[in-house]
């Protein structure tokens, strides 16, 4: 207890000097939590074979221990998991809630600044309503962390922010401490469709590469500003004019920002890699990329991961030559293959996705255990949000994010019966008060009767 009070105060204090120069600062707490020890469990740690009948011990909001039997502090709550299988938290890499609350309405509708094909100076943070009651469905589907990114009508969207899947009055307290911002980009027909249609550029593919190359230009200039007024003095009379848009730009050029691409056909991936080395940025994760298959040899030479669908494509025609096999082809090329969501029920069931691409993979003679599947879920999206330091596996020393599922995760017939969050028991299926509902779920409460 006196560690778990002692790690508080200093997340405290890390609180308020990071304030002092980021007013945006998260100032999540992890909430109380009592030491945990799960037994006889089926144990998925995703960095690793499967541990059968294993155990895991929960303890200051961290894993501190992970095995075939593990020591328990005298004061710990003990689970009975025979015949139940534990995993890291789902995490999710591509999620627009709170940004596209429910009721999907238009005074909700905040994830696209389409105003401009460049709006690389907004950010999702400062349009999350934590009263979505999305958050609360997801996490009864097992996801404990997710990166809420704004749409994709933009050649740049904005920035994107990394959430705990927490309650919380402001998107400040749930903000993943330490998360990197993503950047959104988009390729391929939204933009060409969203100003193309208002007769502004773009219009074509080479617009939209044009925009970018313009874009990245300007951003080179501004950075190389900052550095020379840095490398004379740093004299605040001649410090150059903030531009918050170049500044975002100018935070991927330096590699504290991570970029999310939205892209679709291989062809255009191909191009925005080009891109990148002209530029020299990275980029962290192609998203829905329904053709990653084509290209899976460059992504993995190129150490960029791909955030996949299990199943859609079709709907438009860059999505034509989307297969089912896709996340499988992409794991046996030895990439990193990340099953998202993109949608406020997929998320709720991100499990069963894996399992389609799973079923996917076999019927093509790919062979896929439960071990790999949920790399798919966890650590890999983990690395391209850029937390995973800090959570995506079962380790010791890692946040004690964990999923009890009632059976195998990857069986339609399978729930999440317990989440945690740094050890916080945040959702029972089996006890309503640990069953969160938001302010807007609850509504008005009726008058009390004395």
């Amino acid at each position: 207890m006196r560690a778990f009070v002692l790690s508080l105060l200093m997340a405290a204090t890390a609180i308020a000097a990071d304030q002092q120069t980021n007013p945006y600062a998260s100032t999540y707490q992890p909430l109380p939590s009592r030491p945990t020890v799960i037994r006889n469990a089926t144990i998925l740690t995703a960095a690793g074979p499967v541990i059968e009948r294993g155990a895991v011990l929960l303890q200051n909001g961290k894993v501190a221990a992970v095995g075939q039997t593990v020591n328990a502090p005298a004061d710990a709550v003990i689970i009975d998991g025979s015949g139940k299988w534990v995993t890291p938290g789902i995490i999710d890499d591509h999620s627009h809630l709170g940004v596209y609350a429910a009721p999907g309405i238009e005074s909700l509708a905040d994830g696209n600044e389409l105003t401009s094909p460049n709006t690389a100076e907004v950010s999702a943070e400062h349009a999350i309503w934590p009263q979505d009651p999305q958050f609360d469905l997801a996490r009864a589907g097992g996801v404990t962390a997710m990166e809420i990114l704004p749409g994709s009508g933009n050649l740049f969207g904005g920035r994107g922010v990394t959430l705990k899947n927490v309650p919380s009055r402001t998107a400040d307290g749930m903000k993943f401490p330490g998360a990197p911002y993503a950047l959104k980009i988009a390729c391929g027909e939204n933009p060409m469709r969203v100003y193309g249609s208002k007769g502004q550029a773009p219009a074509t593919r080479m617009g939209n590469v044009a925009g970018y190359r313009k874009a990245w230009q300007s951003a080179v200039e501004y950075r190389d500003q900052l550095k020379r007024w840095r490398d004379q003095g740093s004299d605040p009379a001649k410090k150059p004019s903030r531009n918050l848009q170049l500044e975002t730009l100018a935070g991927v050029l330096d590699g504290e920002i991570r970029i999310q691409n939205h892209c679709y056909r291989a062809d255009e991936m191909a191009t925005m890699i080009d891109i990148s080395k002209e530029f020299g940025f990275k980029i962290a994760s192609f998203h829905h990329a329904v053709e990653a298959y084509k290209i899976r040899d460059l992504l993995v030479a190129n150490n960029i991961c791909a955030s996949m669908w299990a199943d859609w494509w079709g709907f438009k025609l860059e999505a034509y030559d989307g297969i089912r096999q896709n996340i499988a082809l992409v794991h046996e090329a030895g990439g990193c293959a990340i099953v998202h969501s993109d949608s406020a029920d997929g998320i709720q069931r991100l499990n069963q996705e894996a399992a389609k691409a799973m079923r996917a993979g076999a019927e093509a003679g790919i062979t896929l255990t439960p071990a790999d599947a949920i790399t798919w879920l966890t650590i890999n999206p983990a690395k391209a949000v850029g937390i995973d330091k800090q959570t995506g596996s079962l380790e010791p020393g890692k946040n004690a994010d964990v999923v009890i599922w009632s059976g195998n995760p990857f069986s339609v017939y399978t729930r999440a019966e317990q989440v945690f969050v740094d050890g916080a028991l945040l959702y029972d299926r089996n006890d309503p008060s640990k069953q969160h509902k938001s302010d807007f779920m609850i509504g008005i409460l009726p008058e009390v009767r004395r």
